[in-house]
């Protein structure tokens, strides 16, 4: 196994393209420099910064995939003619817990993203503008607004991370003003926060556990929200209006092998690891004063779908488990080699990769055969029908083997992040659906078994399972 996540060394940052990032690059990236009161990581403070390493992929680390290479003109012309969000609803899912304020912030990004090498340089430099913001309104004592803007700024240089596919000086600075924007956040919010550290495997894996503002009597229900693998705790609970929080349910929002920090942390997955990390983590929820431990529930999206799929054949005193925009497919065949190349770039480097042919029977080891035998928890799943990312029928397949209380919740003609349809449009709402389910299996509500569809104006019709896939083809 080929593997290597450690940080450039500082004579291989210098390249050509750092001087073709121009003044965009300069201008969007100064808090690297001391006048925004930060360093390099691993520079003494009295030393005159070097000019930030360009956002430009290396190319070592290009040559690490085939398909990359070869498609790379593609990419970016894909990315010139459809945006930001030629892979999937990026900007959705991370403007969507920021709120209406922060549609500026996103627009222009939008707009200036041409080729993906634009992506972390322009959002390190909205970043850089909603930090600046966030530190005004606080000097002139207007602390809600402070808040938002240092809420949004989180999430800005965290999706900033998110194209560089190595542990750069870039990506440790940009996750340290993640941390740092978040940590003011902390401090300002309308509810209290804990960060969160979990031991795992000589390290740990770190989280921030949101309590909500009205509790009521008693210990709290509480869910673990398991993102995907572009994902960061910091987008695991919205800044006002929250879902859960609002039903007065507890929520660690923690980030697990390869996500998000861990990547930084050199914490990578394997096919299984997660079926050691999953208890830990729910031994230390139960182990919360204000948390009820007979009250616990899992929500996973996109990758957390197979991850929390794991998680809950382990934990059989789980109130419940409910997954979206799924990733049941063995193998992940579509999602590393049929999209976008860059899936299996940044999964090389989530897992901590450099061969390619390593990585491939790497990738054999993701399977969910014998995990639906084990779940005897109540069970729901929120799909597109037409998911591009993981074929509808390697979820039919998992279902075959699960004999707990379980229901698929399907939207005609959508695809992986449930849109691209009006059946996801004008249907049950995913995150009004999935908080309603886990409160009523938190509170002990009784779950049957059901098969549901929803159709292209909203309706949801129920069918049997074996109803449902005969209808996924179309007799001729």
């Amino acid at each position: 196994m080929s593997k290597s996540n450690k940080a450039e060394p500082a004579n291989k940052l210098v390249q050509r393209r750092e001087f073709l990032g121009g003044a965009a690059t300069m201008a969007g990236a100064t808090f690297l420099g001391r006048g925004a009161g930060s360093t390099w990581p691993g520079i003494p403070a009295a030393t005159p910064p070097d000019p930030p390493p360009s956002p430009e992929m290396s190319a070592a680390t290009q040559r690490k995939m085939k398909r990359w290479q070869e498609q790379r003109w593609l990419l970016d012309a894909t990315v010139q003619t459809l945006g930001l969000e030629w892979d999937q609803a990026r900007v959705a899912y991370t403007l969507g817990p920021c709120g209406p304020d922060a549609n500026g912030d996103f627009n222009t990004i939008r707009s200036r993203v041409h080729k993906y090498n634009d992506i972390a340089r322009e959002y390190t430099r909205a970043a850089v503008r909603r930090e600046k913001m966030a530190r005004q309104f606080e000097a002139d004592g207007h602390s809600i607004a402070a808040r938002e803007s240092y809420f949004i700024a989180a999430l800005l240089y965290g999706s900033a991370q998110w194209p560089i596919f190595a542990v750069t000086r870039e990506n440790l600075a940009l996750n340290e003003k993640k941390s740092a924007a978040y940590s003011k956040y902390i401090e300002l919010a309308d509810h209290e926060i804990r960060k969160v550290e979990v031991p795992f495997a000589g390290k740990s894996l770190p989280g921030y556990l949101h309590l909500p503002l009205r509790r009521g009597t008693g210990k709290l229900p509480a869910v673990w929200s398991i993102g995907g693998m572009d994902s960061i705790k910091e987008i695991g609970v919205a800044l006002y209006g929250d879902k859960l929080l609002e039903r007065g349910i507890a929520v660690l929002a923690l980030e697990g092998p390869g996500q998000g920090e861990c990547c930084v942390r050199e914490i990578h997955p394997t096919g299984t690891n997660w079926l050691q990390a999953g208890p830990l983590v729910l031994s230390w929820l139960r182990s919360q004063a204000e948390l009820d431990p007979d009250r616990i529930a899992l929500s996973g999206v996109s990758m957390g779908s197979y991850w929390g799929t794991q998680v809950a054949s382990v934990d059989e005193r789980l109130k419940g488990c409910v997954v979206r925009s799924v990733c049941h497919e063995p193998g992940l065949n579509t999602l590393f080699n049929v999209a976008s190349p860059t899936f299996k770039l940044r999964f090389m480097y989530m897992a901590g990769f450099n061969d390619e042919a390593e990585f491939d029977k790497y990738a054999q080891t993701f399977s969910l055969k014998g995990t639906g035998e084990k779940i005897k928890v109540p069970y729901l799943v929120m799909a597109g029908e037409d998911d591009q990312l993981s074929p509808i029928e390697f979820t039919y397949d998992l279902f075959d083997t699960i004999s707990a209380p379980k229901q698929l919740l399907v939207y005609e003609g959508a695809e992986h992040g449930l849109v691209g349809s009006s059946a996801a449009a004008l249907g049950p709402s995913q995150t009004t659906y999935m908080a309603d389910w886990l409160k009523d299996r938190l509170d002990g509500k009784p779950m049957q078994t059901r098969h549901m569809k929803v159709d292209a104006i909203g309706q949801v019709h129920e069918s049997t399972f074996e109803e449902a896939r005969k209808a996924l083809s179309i007799p001729l």
